[in-house]
């Protein structure tokens, strides 16, 4: 959606490494917006975004189209049902906003028609949702998930991480060494433990406030209720800087 970073610029590496054409796509989605105030204040830098992929290749294909040309001046998004995946965590405390997902990354895909489609595991539940939208609406796509790619200090990498002030977005670091301690804890303790101290140590802290924190097992995004044998499992994690909405998750095992 634009405001292009590092760790954007590391999946279009991958995807020139393992393709012969790339296309980059840059589109501010209306519709995955349930927050029409985030929307009018998620950064727009096109100009920006065009110059940093020309630095990675002049090859590349920029696909920026307007809402009129993509949605046809109907500016609605289609109803999905991806088995679950879109009713917990960001689904849950953001109605709608995998049905905006959904609809426009399936418009791209058929207006492309890529054989492989590259997303970032910074939206793990995103990355979930696509892979869930190619199998049941049967789109020859495969999904690539690629690591996160954090500044020095830890903070997953982010277009909104430009709204943070300098101070705060040093601050954010607290997130991820919250992350990585649970996840410490998780080899030891039951996964209602960690949870219980991931929300004290938020509290303890004044300049962020904790929205939620899941473990789940990365198949099916169901909150954990013990653990099993077998089953790979992730933490979740969305928190508030001010007004502005940062997310981030961590491999548990």
């Amino acid at each position: 959606m634009g405001a292009l970073h590092l760790g954007h610029a590391s999946l279009i590496e991958r995807a020139l490494a393992e393709n012969d054409s790339v296309v980059v796509s840059i589109f501010v989605n209306p519709t995955q917006f349930n927050n029409q105030e985030d929307l009018l204040k998620y950064p727009k830098t096109l100009n920006e975004d065009i110059a940093l992929i020309k630095k990675i290749s002049s090859k590349i294909i920029v696909f920026a189209p307007t809402v009129a040309e993509i949605y046809d001046n109907v500016t609605t998004s289609n109803t999905y049902a991806f088995n679950g995946l879109e009713k917990v965590m960001e689904g849950a405390f953001r109605v709608g906003h995998f049905n905006g997902v959904g609809t426009i990354v399936e418009a791209l895909f058929n207006l492309i028609q890529p054989t492989r489609a590259y997303f970032g595991e910074k939206d793990f539940q995103q990355l979930r949702i696509i892979q869930k939208l190619t199998e049941i609406q049967n789109l020859p796509v495969a999904i690539i998930g690629c690591p996160i790619v954090r500044e020095p200090h830890g903070l997953a990498m982010s277009s909104r991480n430009e709204r943070l002030d300098s101070l705060l977005r040093q601050k954010a670091s607290f997130i991820y060494e919250t992350l990585q301690a649970a996840k410490q804890k998780f080899g030891t303790e039951n996964a209602h433990k960690v949870k219980e101290w991931v929300e004290y140590e938020f509290r303890k802290h004044p300049d962020f406030k904790l929205e939620y924190f899941e473990i789940t097992d990365i198949a099916t995004l169901t909150p954990i209720q013990q653990k099993i044998k077998n089953t790979k499992y992730r933490a979740f994690i969305a928190v508030f800087a001010d007004d502005i909405r940062l997310i981030d998750n961590i491999a548990l095992n």
